[in-house]
């Protein structure tokens, strides 16, 4: 099965993850709509830049994915969805007792509820072509734990349950729900970190990289949006028909630890 022609939702992706994994999904073919919470001119000559790169459709629509409503609107102004990928994510770093309910209940709603709305949407268009890929982005700290990330590692957790129940009500039909876990990635928010560190730890880049960043990382080496965007095509693929309600680790082996 190839993605030509399909239509591809991609949530918090006018950078990073999401946006390495529209252009993948775009260069294979795929009409994407990109997504954001901001409506700029910025946000929406990227989707014209994909679009003419590659040859496809491809649009920008803002929604806030905090608010049930637009996450859902999302999915019905793009007027089809063959791949739905819930990317979008916040995070806030507090132990549990400072943790501000404020930014618990936005974790939760843009990790977490944000892919059940669009979902709900989804599956029922999926459900009409006969054909559909739920891919939901979720994070090594889906499958293990980390002090100081309650609301971060919560959310995820449940995206990876969410995952499971999505795959088994469409077990009988050509409809699959499966999750990215990833470790650290290597985004343009990532990569701007790390000048400051190797300042605050008087330590060359590659050390800093090692040794600070990628210490529960035994590859030593960040994942690339190329790669999660790699997946997410074989997750699309004729190959993966059989593949649903797991998860797929590209952590360079933290999970497996």
């Amino acid at each position: 099965m190839s993605v030509k022609g399909k239509t591809a939702i991609i949530t918090g992706s006018n950078s990073g993850i999401g946006l390495g994994i529209a252009e993948e999904l775009a260069k294979a073919g795929a009409k994407v709509i990109l997504n954001s919470f901001t409506d700029n001119e910025e946000d929406h000559a990227l989707a014209e830049r994909i679009g003419k790169a590659h040859g496809v459709e491809a649009r920008y629509i803002k929604a806030d994915m905090s608010k049930p409503d637009e996450c859902r609107a999302l999915v019905e102004q793009a007027g089809a969805c063959d791949i739905l990928v819930n990317n979008a994510g916040i995070q806030h770093v507090a132990g549990i007792e400072e943790f501000p309910n404020e930014k618990w209940d936005a974790i939760i709603a843009i990790n977490l509820s944000s892919a059940f709305h669009t979902t709900a949407a989804a599956l029922p268009i999926m459900r009409k072509s006969g054909w559909g890929r739920v891919i939901n982005v979720a994070s090594a700290h889906g499958l293990r734990a980390s002090p100081f990330k309650s609301a971060y590692v919560a959310a995820k957790h449940g995206v990876v349950g969410l995952t499971k129940v999505t795959a088994l009500e469409t077990a009988q039909e050509p409809i699959t729900a499966n999750a990215i876990c990833p470790g650290y990635v290597l985004t343009p928010l990532v990569e701007a970190q790390i000048p400051d560190t190797m300042k605050e730890y008087d330590m060359s880049r590659e050390d800093v990289i090692k040794d600070v960043m990628l210490t529960r990382q035994p590859s030593k080496e960040f994942a690339t949006v190329e790669q999660l965007g790699g997946t997410a095509l074989y997750l699309c693929s004729d190959a993966a028909a059989q593949v649903t309600g797991t998860t797929i680790s590209v952590d360079g082996g933290w999970t497996a630890m």
